[in-house]
């Protein structure tokens, strides 16, 4: 599978957004990641439905919407969901998985299941028929600056070998948390394939944005 980068944008300043995205739009990034949070399923609150119109109006590249949020199959028209932008909702949050999957699908977005780190794989067999990708939280979602919980690697290997063995070789795995650039190199190996980029990789300050996105892209080839 080609190797994506999802640049987490509530790592970078607010008043940079247009020299960030378009540097972005130089390096080819794939995806924008944004956090969506209600300061109920995690103790943060980001990125409302204003700001992610403001967001799409800035530049053309597909966003990857983190819904970290409970009941997400009441909210998904808050967010006019694109065709081909990647919505994610966590298997913790809601009880009615397939139903907020379907919807996702109706309004045109590519499917994506979140699963915390402790949250054991066996949670996804059932709906991955209904799914374009998985999101493997690295470290408990929330907040940035966090460390990799080492146990995901592991999890990230065994998803993929589950995905191939079982005919969905074509749903993609997505990583999320202190994707450094040491550690994007791990999780490539394992089997992940787009990456969650924030203040361990893309936005280091030692580094440019370009500089730190090559960086990165040598790390997960």
């Amino acid at each position: 599978m080609n190797k994506k980068i999802s640049p987490s944008l509530m790592c970078g300043r607010i008043s940079e957004y247009k020299e960030i995205l378009k540097e972005f739009e130089k390096c080819g990034i794939e995806y924008l990641h944004i956090d969506v949070m209600d300061g109920e399923f995690v103790p943060n609150l980001q990125f409302g439905t204003d700001m992610i119109k403001q967001i799409r109006q800035m530049s053309d590249i597909p966003l990857d919407i983190h819904l970290m949020i409970n009941n997400p199959e009441q909210k998904l028209e808050w967010f006019g969901i694109r065709e081909g932008e990647y919505v994610a909702i966590h298997y913790e949050a809601t009880k009615h998985i397939q139903r907020a999957l379907a919807r996702i699908r109706e309004l045109g977005g590519k499917t994506m299941l979140a699963i915390n780190p402790a949250t054991p794989l066996c949670v996804l067999e059932d709906v991955f028929p209904d799914l374009d990708a998985v999101l493997i939280m690295t470290v408990n979602p929330g907040f940035v600056g966090q460390k990799i919980v080492p146990a995901t690697v592991e999890k990230v290997k065994r998803l993929r070998k589950m995905l191939d063995e079982k005919g969905y070789e074509n749903i993609e795995i997505e990583v999320d948390g202190n994707v450094s650039f040491e550690n994007a190199r791990i999780l490539s190996d394992a089997g992940a394939n787009i990456f969650v980029a924030g203040t361990s990789s893309v936005f280091r300050k030692e580094y440019s944005l370009a500089d730190a996105i090559t960086n990165l892209r040598a790390s997960i080839q």
